[in-house]
């Protein structure tokens, strides 16, 4: 069915792993564009800094302490956009981890973590926001997959796995919302790997430090891509050249496919020794970047109080 969606400036929006990375820039890029924001994550102390940064440049947004792998955090998200704006128009689930390592080292419990945040917490996210979406006269609920939905990353089997998962369940949601004629429109966004702190942030079972192998595209135009579908609906949309290629290898040559993706085993890997094994698995990961090492953002929060202190101006 068509669904007419609103344009951003008379919208609210929920964005998940909004503290960092593709829901930092796609926070930032809806304030711009004059959205009313609930920025939900871990990181409770930088949510709150990109909200003062907001509303300074003249936008409204809301932080929300939770971890979306608990569904009671995540209704709290709803109900605090509710007491705040008096209702959703689109929700953004973002928030997802992995963990770099061989399949039969990875301990159950981190995996079973990987699985609890990035898919039980785009299920959580759907199932809530599908209502008040609803209630709203229709809205666009935004899943951020992976080129990995499609196809697979070795030494991040279990990332690959949860991202396959929330491919199937995006597109049954949707077939289901479709059958009952519900004003939801409901998006997969599928990028390639993205110039984020992702892999500071992942679990680590490797010898060295973890990185995203080379292309990498700019979060903002993933960031575009997000917020595009939250204006006109579209069904999956697959983000950086390399997603197409990937994705299409991976149906077409699935043999090709896997040839090419082995050639990412020691492309993943930094030359350094690793930092931490659990990351940011069962903590906070406070970083507030858009962008990863080696490519930050001098505007980012983090960036942004070390310069304070530095300067002596205000923490």
């Amino acid at each position: 069915m068509d669904i007419s969606l609103k344009p951003l400036d008379e919208q609210v929006v929920v964005i998940t792993g909004a503290s960092s990375g593709i829901g930092l820039a796609t926070a930032l890029a809806a304030a711009q564009q004059g959205a009313r924001l609930v920025l939900a994550a871990r990181s409770k102390q930088t949510l709150d800094e990109i909200v003062e940064r907001i509303g300074a440049s003249g936008g409204e947004a809301v932080a929300v302490e939770a971890d979306v792998g608990v569904r009671a955090d995540v209704e709290r998200i709803a109900r605090v956009a509710l007491e705040r704006f008096g209702r959703i128009d689109t929700w953004i689930n973002d928030a997802g981890i992995s963990v770099y390592g061989r399949l039969d080292e990875v301990s159950d419990e981190d995996s079973q973590r990987v699985f609890q945040t990035n898919f039980w917490g785009v299920v959580y996210g759907s199932l809530v926001a599908v209502p008040h979406l609803k209630a709203a006269g229709g809205g666009a609920l935004i899943n951020v997959g992976s080129e990995a939905s499609d196809a697979a990353v070795p030494l991040q089997g279990m990332y690959s796995a949860s991202k396959h998962a929330v491919k199937g369940f995006t597109h049954a949601l949707r077939i289901e919302l479709d059958a009952d004629k519900a004003p939801v429109s409901v998006t997969l966004i599928q990028p390639t790997a993205v110039d984020t702190p992702f892999p500071e942030h992942a679990g680590n079972y490797l010898s060295q430090e973890p990185k995203l192998p080379t292309p990498m595209i700019d979060p903002d135009k993933v960031a575009a891509a997000i917020l595009d579908a939250a204006t006109e609906s579209a069904r999956d949309v697959r983000v950086g050249a390399m997603s197409v290629i990937n994705t299409t290898t991976a149906k077409v040559l699935p043999a090709l496919g896997e040839a090419m993706a082995k050639m990412q085993i020691g492309r993943q890997q930094r030359a350094e020794p690793p930092h931490s094994r659990e990351g940011s698995l069962y903590r906070a990961g406070e970083s507030g970047r858009v962008r990863g090492r080696g490519n930050q953002n001098a505007a980012d929060p983090a960036q942004a109080r070390r310069a304070n202190v530095r300067d002596g101006g205000l923490r």
